[in-house]
Protein backbone atom coordinates (compact mmCIF):
# COMPACT_ATOMS: atom_id res chain seq x y z
CA UNK A 1 0.00 0.00 0.00
CA UNK A 2 2.83 2.43 0.86
CA UNK A 3 4.41 1.73 -2.52
CA UNK A 4 1.15 2.79 -4.19
CA UNK A 5 0.74 5.98 -2.17
CA UNK A 6 4.36 7.16 -2.36
CA UNK A 7 4.20 8.27 -6.04
CA UNK A 8 1.01 10.25 -5.34
CA UNK A 9 2.62 11.90 -2.30
CA UNK A 10 5.74 12.85 -4.29
CA UNK A 11 3.64 14.11 -7.21
CA UNK A 12 1.45 16.26 -4.98
CA UNK A 13 4.47 17.84 -3.33
CA UNK A 14 6.18 18.46 -6.67
CA UNK A 15 2.98 20.14 -7.90
CA UNK A 16 2.84 22.35 -4.83
CA UNK A 17 6.35 23.66 -5.58
CA UNK A 18 5.84 24.48 -9.26
CA UNK A 19 4.74 28.07 -8.63
CA UNK A 20 7.19 30.40 -10.42
CA UNK A 21 9.33 32.59 -8.16
CA UNK A 22 7.64 35.81 -9.31
CA UNK A 23 4.26 34.45 -8.24
CA UNK A 24 5.20 33.17 -4.78
CA UNK A 25 4.18 36.40 -3.09
CA UNK A 26 1.06 37.57 -1.33
CA UNK A 27 0.16 41.22 -1.76
CA UNK A 28 -2.71 43.37 -0.56
CA UNK A 29 -4.99 44.76 -3.23
CA UNK A 30 -6.10 48.39 -3.22
CA UNK A 31 -9.04 47.42 -0.98
CA UNK A 32 -6.73 45.78 1.60
CA UNK A 33 -7.57 42.16 0.77
CA UNK A 34 -4.70 39.69 0.52
CA UNK A 35 -4.08 38.35 -2.97
CA UNK A 36 -1.97 35.26 -3.60
CA UNK A 37 -0.11 36.09 -6.81
CA UNK A 38 -0.12 32.41 -7.76
CA UNK A 39 -3.67 33.09 -8.98
CA UNK A 40 -2.04 34.72 -12.01
CA UNK A 41 -0.25 31.54 -13.01
CA UNK A 42 -0.62 30.93 -16.75
CA UNK A 43 -1.26 34.61 -17.51
CA UNK A 44 1.06 37.25 -18.94
CA UNK A 45 1.59 40.07 -16.45
CA UNK A 46 2.47 43.72 -16.91
CA UNK A 47 3.66 44.91 -13.49
CA UNK A 48 3.96 48.69 -13.08
CA UNK A 49 4.72 50.95 -10.10
CA UNK A 50 2.42 53.96 -10.32
CA UNK A 51 1.95 57.52 -9.11
CA UNK A 52 -0.90 59.97 -9.48
CA UNK A 53 1.07 63.23 -9.28
CA UNK A 54 3.63 63.05 -12.07
CA UNK A 55 3.94 63.93 -15.73
CA UNK A 56 3.74 60.26 -16.69
CA UNK A 57 0.45 59.73 -14.85
CA UNK A 58 -1.46 59.78 -18.19
CA UNK A 59 0.13 56.36 -18.81
CA UNK A 60 -2.86 55.10 -16.81
CA UNK A 61 -4.84 55.57 -20.05
CA UNK A 62 -2.46 53.36 -22.02
CA UNK A 63 -2.35 50.74 -19.26
CA UNK A 64 -6.15 50.63 -19.25
CA UNK A 65 -6.20 50.37 -23.05
CA UNK A 66 -3.81 47.38 -22.85
CA UNK A 67 -6.07 45.81 -20.24
CA UNK A 68 -9.12 46.36 -22.46
CA UNK A 69 -7.40 44.94 -25.55
CA UNK A 70 -5.51 41.97 -24.10
CA UNK A 71 -7.17 40.89 -20.84
CA UNK A 72 -9.39 38.27 -22.48
CA UNK A 73 -6.32 37.03 -24.39
CA UNK A 74 -4.46 36.37 -21.12
CA UNK A 75 -2.85 39.66 -19.99
CA UNK A 76 -3.22 41.01 -16.47
CA UNK A 77 -2.11 44.58 -15.85
CA UNK A 78 -1.06 45.00 -12.21
CA UNK A 79 -0.65 48.48 -10.75
CA UNK A 80 1.40 49.10 -7.59
CA UNK A 81 1.23 52.68 -6.28
CA UNK A 82 4.53 53.90 -4.85
CA UNK A 83 5.48 57.09 -3.00
CA UNK A 84 9.27 56.62 -3.05
CA UNK A 85 9.92 58.94 -5.98
CA UNK A 86 9.43 62.64 -5.29
CA UNK A 87 6.48 61.85 -3.00
CA UNK A 88 4.31 61.63 -6.12
CA UNK A 89 1.83 59.17 -4.57
CA UNK A 90 1.00 60.72 -1.18
CA UNK A 91 -2.63 59.58 -0.93
CA UNK A 92 -4.19 56.71 0.96
CA UNK A 93 -5.19 53.56 -0.89
CA UNK A 94 -8.79 54.79 -0.87
CA UNK A 95 -7.77 58.14 -2.37
CA UNK A 96 -5.59 56.43 -4.98
CA UNK A 97 -8.45 54.11 -5.97
CA UNK A 98 -10.87 57.04 -6.28
CA UNK A 99 -8.38 59.00 -8.40
CA UNK A 100 -7.69 56.07 -10.74
CA UNK A 101 -11.31 55.10 -11.25
CA UNK A 102 -12.74 58.63 -11.51
CA UNK A 103 -10.00 60.20 -13.60
CA UNK A 104 -8.84 57.25 -15.75
CA UNK A 105 -11.64 54.65 -15.50
CA UNK A 106 -9.12 52.07 -14.28
CA UNK A 107 -10.46 48.53 -14.10
CA UNK A 108 -7.15 46.64 -14.16
CA UNK A 109 -5.87 45.11 -10.91
CA UNK A 110 -4.67 47.71 -8.43
CA UNK A 111 -2.73 46.90 -5.30
CA UNK A 112 -2.00 48.70 -2.04
CA UNK A 113 0.77 51.28 -1.96
CA UNK A 114 4.21 49.68 -1.60
CA UNK A 115 7.92 50.43 -1.64
CA UNK A 116 9.84 49.13 -4.64
CA UNK A 117 13.42 49.96 -3.59
CA UNK A 118 15.58 49.59 -0.50
CA UNK A 119 15.16 47.57 2.66
CA UNK A 120 11.43 48.28 2.82
CA UNK A 121 10.80 47.08 -0.75
CA UNK A 122 8.19 44.37 -1.00
CA UNK A 123 9.35 40.85 -1.84
CA UNK A 124 7.93 40.95 -5.36
CA UNK A 125 9.98 43.99 -6.29
CA UNK A 126 13.10 42.67 -4.57
CA UNK A 127 12.74 39.63 -6.84
CA UNK A 128 12.00 41.63 -10.01
CA UNK A 129 14.87 44.09 -9.57
CA UNK A 130 17.42 41.35 -8.83
CA UNK A 131 16.97 39.84 -12.29
CA UNK A 132 19.08 40.88 -15.28
CA UNK A 133 16.09 41.47 -17.55
CA UNK A 134 16.43 43.08 -20.98
CA UNK A 135 16.41 45.74 -22.07
CA UNK A 136 17.06 47.55 -18.77
CA UNK A 137 18.84 44.89 -16.73
CA UNK A 138 19.01 44.41 -12.96
CA UNK A 139 18.99 47.13 -10.36
CA UNK A 140 16.80 49.59 -8.56
CA UNK A 141 13.58 50.92 -10.03
CA UNK A 142 14.53 54.32 -11.41
CA UNK A 143 11.16 56.10 -11.01
CA UNK A 144 7.41 55.57 -11.20
CA UNK A 145 5.92 53.78 -14.22
CA UNK A 146 8.77 51.29 -14.68
CA UNK A 147 7.33 48.19 -16.35
CA UNK A 148 8.02 44.45 -16.04
CA UNK A 149 6.55 41.85 -18.39
CA UNK A 150 6.19 38.37 -16.91
CA UNK A 151 5.43 35.43 -19.21
CA UNK A 152 2.81 32.72 -18.69
CA UNK A 153 5.55 30.52 -17.21
CA UNK A 154 6.24 33.14 -14.52
CA UNK A 155 9.60 34.20 -15.94
CA UNK A 156 10.34 37.90 -16.23
CA UNK A 157 10.90 38.51 -19.94
CA UNK A 158 11.23 42.30 -20.24
CA UNK A 159 11.81 45.44 -18.19
CA UNK A 160 11.20 48.94 -19.48
CA UNK A 161 12.12 52.43 -18.28
CA UNK A 162 9.38 54.74 -16.97
CA UNK A 163 9.35 56.95 -20.06
CA UNK A 164 8.76 53.94 -22.32
CA UNK A 165 5.03 54.14 -22.85
CA UNK A 166 2.91 51.06 -22.16
CA UNK A 167 1.83 51.00 -25.81
CA UNK A 168 5.34 51.52 -27.23
CA UNK A 169 6.20 49.02 -29.99
CA UNK A 170 8.83 47.25 -27.87
CA UNK A 171 6.40 46.77 -24.97
CA UNK A 172 3.64 45.52 -27.28
CA UNK A 173 6.12 43.14 -28.92
CA UNK A 174 7.12 41.69 -25.52
CA UNK A 175 3.48 41.31 -24.43
CA UNK A 176 2.33 39.76 -27.72
CA UNK A 177 5.29 37.35 -27.82
CA UNK A 178 4.54 36.24 -24.25
CA UNK A 179 0.85 35.79 -25.06
CA UNK A 180 1.73 33.71 -28.14
CA UNK A 181 3.72 31.15 -26.11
Amino acid sequence: MVALLLPMFVASHAFADDTPAALKFKMKNIDGKEVDLSKYKGRVLLVVNLASKWGLTPQYLQLQALHDKYNKKGLSVMGFPCNQFGKQEPGTNLEIKAFCTQRYDVTFDMFAKIDVNGETACGLYKHLTALDTPPKGAGKVSWNFEKFVIGKDGKVVARFEPRTKPDAPEVLKAIEAALAK
